[in-house]
């Protein structure tokens, strides 16, 4: 049985990555060129714009709306939403990349749905759509009808994405050979920075954030900073919970954690060394805290990210 080719639109709405939408289409190219050696599927890539967007006699199996760099999020191209919507409902698999999400969401397409978008974005696609599932720690989740892919450049896994599911996973390893892509799985937490909130107005706690940032071996309990601070403890949990958004042991190791990135980055420090300069005694401590956080043990994190070693 010959299976049929398949039809996929690139949403090139006002404000979109062109190298997105550019790029897309260029990977699909690639893997459309090995599946043609091998007789097998071949995408057909449209690459539509508002103001051009077309019936629903062309049949489309999915639509992607790409990320963009301009702070666009659609929130007033109602004729979009409505096609989009109408696509969906038509069976039309639906994709989003970082900021492509908000597309999808104007359209009414997220309530309940486990969708994921870049993680500084997090805090206003929550606020946007509180009826979403949204999972920021991952790269790209497959809802079955709704997939959603994180950072700005997670365009490339969307793409591989499409390529494995229709093509085959001998043409995306192919695919990935030729563009020197890495089609393994990847996770958002990989990348993901820790951003304390440091604009909520509370000075007692942001003297006090500012102060853990160069004292991350010191003793950072939450009696002893709520010490420091000059709180109860049940004040000082209260207060630091409405300022960060989360409880000082959360908040403590997210910072150590990210202390630990930049030496593991920046330097050839043993694992172990790296560990107690954050504050770990106990280096299997660190090694689960860190691996909880970052999805990678310490050796695989700087294995990938040392600074060090590109530069050799």
């Amino acid at each position: 049985m010959v299976t049929p080719d398949r039809s996929l639109a690139i949403v090139a709405y006002e404000g979109v990555q062109e190298a997105a939408v550019l790029g897309l289409a260029d990977l699909l190219d690639t893997a459309n060129i090995i599946s043609r050696r091998q007789n097998g599927v071949v995408i057909d890539v449209h690459t539509i714009r508002p103001g051009a967007l077309p019936p629903l006699s062309l049949p489309l199996d999915a639509m992607i709306l790409p990320p963009n760099r301009s702070g666009a999020r659609g929130a007033t191209d109602h004729e979009l939403h409505a096609w989009i919507r109408e696509r969906h409902g038509a069976g039309t698999l639906t994709a989003s990349v970082c900021a492509g999400l908000f597309w999808l969401g104007h359209a009414g397409l997220l309530a309940s749905r486990p969708v994921t978008t870049h993680w500084a974005l997090e805090d206003e696609v929550r606020a946007t759509f509180p009826d979403a599932d949204l999972q920021p720690e991952h790269l790209l989740i497959d809802d079955n009808d709704i997939v959603t892919a994180g950072g700005m450049m997670a365009w490339v896994d969307l793409g591989l994405f499409f390529v494995e599911r229709w093509q085959g996973i001998d043409v995306l390893t192919s695919t990935g050979r030729d563009l020197l892509v890495d089609p393994g799985k990847r996770e958002q937490r990989n990348y993901r920075s820790f951003r304390p909130n440091l604009n909520h107005g509370d000075e007692t706690i942001l003297a006090l954030q500012l102060w853990m940032e160069g004292q991350v071996r010191n003793d950072l309990s939450a009696d002893s900073l709520a010490e420091r601070a000059r709180l109860s403890g049940r004040t000082f949990l209260r207060r630091f919970k409405a300022a960060t958004g989360s409880s000082p042991n959360a908040y403590v190791q997210a910072l150590r954690v990210e202390k630990a990135r930049g030496l593991l980055e920046r330097t050839r420090d043993p694992v172990s060394a790296v560990g107690w300069a954050v504050g770990y005694q106990d280096i299997s401590a660190f090694g689960r805290v860190f691996r909880s956080i970052t999805g990678l043990t310490a050796v695989e994190y700087r294995s990938r990210f040392s600074v060090l070693d590109v530069r050799a």
